[in-house]
């Protein structure tokens, strides 16, 4: 019987897990790919090895990853990976346990099978289309946090100045970690309430993370509330807001995004 999507990228992570965690551990060289933009070689060592197993499994789907030179041919497909190969970079090379692989399978603009795996957190966030989302096996489910007062979200700084909002910032708590995905599997695991991020946002940042928090129960979307949608020609979004349905709710109403 044929690999089932979620399976293949189950068993890839942890592949990539293995050659991310040898660079982590030992030697890493370090360059800027552009202004505060860091790529090592662990990136591409995992890049190479993710693009290479999944297309040799799957060699009909398109291809998207943040180390690989984008093609249009991608477009054409009905289905593609996207794959973000260390998501976190920074934290990676400053010796921080908080990055992931992102891996998703997107159908037709939306993503039916996603993995973010935290190898040195031993974590493994995973959903299928209409399956529930898990971490580690187990199910997870998101907060049912109502609205804003007193909300965990996690958020740059940046987000919550009141420039932003119609009142301005709303009195939630604050909290950061470096991977988005990583930040939409924690609102996923109801770990946090909510996580939001103003800023257009690459698709392999958020494709893998965007199903699984949908799937434990999080309402998910750009910051203007609409559908997020995968495979654009421009791989980015307007933002994105996970988030318990009450709260994604109120902090969508009290933004002043135009």
């Amino acid at each position: 019987m044929p690999e089932h999507d979620l399976d293949l990228l189950k068993r890839i992570a942890t592949g990539a897990g293995h050659i991310a965690r040898g660079f982590f551990e030992g030697a890493n060289r370090v360059w800027e790919k552009g202004h505060d933009d860091p790529v090592s070689e662990a990136d591409l060592a995992v890049d190479t090895y993710l693009r290479e197993t999944l297309l040799a499994a799957r060699p009909d789907y398109g291809w998207l990853s943040e180390e690989t030179a984008d093609t249009h041919n991608r477009l054409g497909a009905r289905r593609l990976f996207i794959v973000d190969p260390i998501d976190g970079t920074r934290a990676f090379v400053a010796g921080e346990a908080s990055w992931a692989h992102s891996l998703a399978v997107v159908e037709d603009g939306d993503p039916i099978a996603a993995v973010v795996f935290l190898p040195m957190k031993s974590r493994v966030y995973a959903a299928a289309r209409n399956g529930g989302a898990t971490c580690n096996g187990a199910p997870i489910t998101a907060s049912s946090m109502p609205n804003a007062d007193g909300a965990r979200v996690l958020a740059s700084r940046p987000t919550f100045q009141d420039r932003f909002w119609k009142d301005g910032a709303p009195p939630i708590e604050r909290h950061f970690r470096p991977s988005l995905a990583y930040r939409m599997s924690l609102v996923a695991e109801g770990r946090f309430d909510g996580m939001i991020t103003l800023r257009d946002s690459w698709e392999w940042d958020i494709a893998a993370g965007a199903l699984i928090a949908a799937e434990a129960g999080a309402l998910v979307s750009d910051r203007h509330g609409c559908p997020l949608r995968f495979n654009n020609p421009n791989p980015k979004t307007p933002g994105v807001l996970a988030a318990a349905r009450g709260l994604h709710a109120d902090l969508a109403d009290r933004l002043a995004i135009a």
